[in-house]
């Protein structure tokens, strides 16, 4: 029996968005946007957006079928999310999360804070490469959200 651990990490990221929390929340929302920004475009990507709905984004890196499946568990519009989220390599549970993202409205538009807390098994996956992959999705947020502004 191979060595088993988990490791558990917490993150948050804040980002500032030139838009309104309604602009920003609607691009977690709207299916189409959303795979945009966070699936990429070689991934498959469903959203069902409700509480209890299912979104799963499942791509191949290094030949190995990764498959992220989330679960909201609160939707506040405009406002908040809570969502876990189950992380597999093939059939191999990697890491479970929870995660909070919380759309504040500023004087330039929104403030998003994302807040996750992981627990990272056997060694899988490293939290700073989930924080690195989370950055980079909301870096691509904001491209979606500039190119809808315009």
């Amino acid at each position: 029996m191979s060595e088993q651990s988990v490791l558990h990490a917490t993150f948050t990221i804040e980002r500032e968005y030139p838009v309104t929390p309604a602009e920003v929340f609607a691009a977690w929302a709207d299916p189409a946007t959303k795979a945009r920004w966070f699936a990429g475009g070689s991934a498959d990507h469903e959203l069902d957006f409700r509480v209890d709905g299912r979104e799963v984004a499942r791509g191949v890196v290094n030949g190995t079928v990764i498959t992220a499946e989330t679960v909201y568990r609160e939707i506040v519009p405009d406002a908040r999310l809570v969502y876990t989220t189950a992380l597999s390599e093939g059939a191999v549970l990697a890491t479970v999360s929870v995660a909070t993202v919380e759309f504040a409205a500023t004087d330039a538009g929104t403030r998003l804070t994302l807040t996750e807390h992981g627990a990272y098994l056997d060694g899988r996956e490293k939290p700073e490469w989930r924080e690195q992959g989370t950055g980079d999705q909301l870096t691509a947020l904001a491209e979606v959200l500039a190119a809808v502004a315009k």
